[in-house]
């Protein structure tokens, strides 16, 4: 894709890059990742965010430039509202072919700007509502947002186009189809917006959910016409919705969610799985949204991102070696960094010589704010009573599902 005029002498300068790479070497993304940068042009130039070399994505960003006749070593500033390196792989290079350019950050970006890159020189440090005046009507505010998802984390705001270039916050995974916007978007792809957002909070965001939320509220005193984030979308139409879907997101945290179930189950011989089918049978009459994933089958990510939004859980795994079904106890560990906290859940597994796969269960879904009824384990193969009980006990699980009000609301675009 080509430069994107925002504003008045502001563009999107980015790439859009196809890996097979693991994002933070952990996530998938086969429909690939926006890597948004910015210049605006004053009396000074400023680059906001940089890319990693990727794809091409470095030399995509210095063709566009050149589209707009600004060399490299024209740059004046280059302002990193997030040091990880998937925004700044491209930093050591651009350094050496822009000598001049003063680097913008944080305090704590500073430090990384030498850990990552050995850059200690013509650094400027900027906290909140210090500003950077650009020249010709062009003036950036500095608004620290800790923890979005990095210490170091700060937020850029361009006060006469007031668009807020808002780093990792408002961001998805994904790749532009076609356009950059919001309100350009076709009906058809905004389904593929919501799930690789919801992906990307959940993946790499969710821990930090109340940091999410005190950030909204430093950026509510700010009269935004723009969001131009670091991935995804740039937010011109309508930028309350984004707004409205990570606070949504960041609730998820705090209460109950979607009235929604996400079942997780994992089986060795089909003991556990007969138990899934009794379940499964029992909740498809009781109307309510489900989805269904298979450990180690599935990629966590995806996993997650039901998992998070889901206000029911279901976990459906045997006993291993004393202890629980290896695939699903990493699920629980990753579920337990991630905080994703407030679900009303069952479990339900098979052991053979011994049980253990409860015991673990138990330990580590301690200290998650779950409402857990009461489990149900079996040896070997399910008898006919425990089929009877796993189906009222998930028939149970779905109807207080029910009532969970849905959260989303007014998020149209």
């Amino acid at each position: 894709m080509t430069v994107v005029e925002i504003s008045d002498d502001i563009f999107w300068v980015g790439a859009n890059v196809h890996s097979e790479d693991l994002f933070e070497g952990i996530w998938p993304i086969p429909n690939g990742i926006a890597l948004n940068a910015y210049v605006i042009k004053g009396e000074k130039i400023a680059l906001i965010e940089l890319v990693r070399e990727w794809g091409g994505a470095a030399m995509t960003l210095i063709e566009n430039l050149n589209t707009l006749s600004i060399s490299v070593e024209d740059i004046d500033y280059i302002v990193l509202n997030h040091l990880e390196p998937d925004h700044t792989g491209f930093t050591y290079l651009i350094k050496s072919l822009a000598p001049k350019a003063e680097m913008v950050t944080t305090e704590k970006g500073a430090a990384l700007l030498e850990g990552f890159y050995g850059i200690d020189d013509n650094i400027a440090i900027v906290k909140t509502g210090d500003s950077l005046d650009l020249g010709q009507n062009k003036k950036l505010k500095f608004i620290e947002i800790p923890h979005v998802h990095w210490p170091e984390t700060m937020a850029s705001y361009e006060a006469n186009s007031k668009i807020l270039f808002s780093g990792d916050a408002f961001g998805a995974f994904g790749v532009h189809r076609g356009g950059i916007f919001d309100d350009e978007t076709p009906d058809v792809h905004k389904n593929y917006w919501e799930q690789e957002m919801l992906r990307y909070y959940s993946n790499i965001i969710a821990t930090f959910s109340p940091h999410v939320l005190k950030a909204i509220d430093s950026l509510s005193s700010f009269d935004i016409r723009v969001i131009a984030p670091s991935h995804g979308l740039v937010w011109r139409g309508k930028p309350e919705v984004v707004i409205k879907k990570y606070e949504r997101y960041a609730k998820y945290n705090k209460d109950f969610a979607e009235p929604e179930i996400c079942v997780v189950w994992g089986s060795m011989y089909g003991n556990t799985e007969v138990m899934l089918h009794t379940i499964l049978k029992s909740i498809a009459n009781e109307d309510v949204t489900m989805n269904v994933h298979r450990v180690p089958n599935e990629d966590i990510s995806y996993i997650l991102s039901d998992a998070y939004k889901a206000a029911g859980l279901i976990i459906g795994a045997p006993t291993y070696e004393y202890g629980l079904f290896p695939p699903m106890k990493y699920l629980l560990e990753i579920l337990k960094k991630k905080n994703i906290w407030y679900k009303k859940v069952f479990y339900f597994g098979s052991y053979g010589w011994s049980g253990g796969g409860q015991r673990e269960f138990e330990g580590l879904s301690e200290k998650m704010h779950w409402d857990i009824l009461d489990p149900i384990t079996f040896r070997g193969h399910p008898t006919h009573e425990e089929l009877e009980v796993g189906g009222k006990k998930a028939v149970e699980l779905a109807q207080i599902v029910k009532e969970i009000p849905v959260k989303a609301n007014d998020e149209e675009y």
